[in-house]
């Protein structure tokens, strides 16, 4: 007779290749964290609060650049927006739901749970809310621990803080190649690279990173809006570099 194992361990074991992935990046995440001025304490907080690696990059590199805390709130504000739209696609899931739970799934919902949770709603039909809860707080768990254990090794070693610049620009290089989907995409990523330029040059803040991103993004609205209006989803610029994994693609590949 085999053993029946209980709900929490399947979900752990679904859940620990993601969980395993945050112990490196973790590490770093909290000797950076440290570097830049965070206690063990601190580093628990953000990681448990914000509970996003680019957001913490960015934090640590903003803060060695001592830049003011209102551009790092704008900055995590835009750059955490994405969530918005993760949380919407994942909401036909969460119905029956009550508000405490939302409000706990959307506390601790981020980029690679997502992934995770949006794969098993769309291929295993006994997947549940609690179930999606359960990998958002192991891989909240295993984050904040390795997070808490970089911080502490901090302690012990001594860091060059050059090097959070380069973590923070490879980080953000990784995140735009992960989301090129189209010619637009690459378009508008070199635009605001252009202007980011421009407007650290002219306004002499960082304050000039939030205004090339507004630009960039509305730039990148309008025009893409344009197309699609006037018939050119098929066009040059709106061409696909790869394809996209929607919801359907999932759901025939897990047949």
């Amino acid at each position: 007779m085999e053993n029946v194992k209980p709900r929490w361990r399947e979900v752990l074991d679904i859940s620990m290749p993601l969980c395993l992935s945050y112990i490196p990046i973790g590490l770093a995440c909290g000797i950076l964290l440290h570097a830049a001025g965070f206690s063990w304490i601190l580093t628990t907080l953000v990681s448990l609060l914000v509970f996003s690696g680019g957001a913490q990059f960015m934090i640590a590199s903003m803060l060695v650049a001592n830049a003011p805390m209102h551009t790092i709130l704008i900055m995590l504000f835009f750059l955490e927006l994405r969530y918005a739209l993760l949380g919407s696609s994942l909401s036909q899931y969460m119905r029956g739901t009550s508000k405490k739970f939302l409000y706990l799934f959307a506390a601790s919902l981020n980029d690679e749970n997502y992934a995770v949770n949006y794969l098993k709603f769309a291929t295993d039909k006994g997947w549940t809310p609690k179930d999606a809860l359960m990998v958002e707080h192991y891989s909240l768990l295993f984050w904040t621990g390795a997070n808490l254990i970089g911080s502490l090794i901090g302690n012990m070693i001594n860091i060059n803080l050059d090097i959070v610049d380069f973590a923070l620009t490879a980080l953000f290089l990784y995140m735009i190649v992960m989301q090129i989907k189209n010619v637009l995409t690459i378009f508008i990523s070199l635009l605001s690279a252009v202007l980011a330029i421009i407007a650290m040059v002219l306004i002499k803040s960082t304050m000039g990173l939030v205004v090339a991103t507004l630009l960039a993004s509305l730039v990148g609205f309008m025009v893409e809006d344009y197309l699609v209006k006037h018939g050119h989803e098929k066009g040059f610029l709106l061409k696909k570099i790869k394809p996209k994994a929607s919801r359907k693609v999932i759901s025939k590949s897990g047949e």
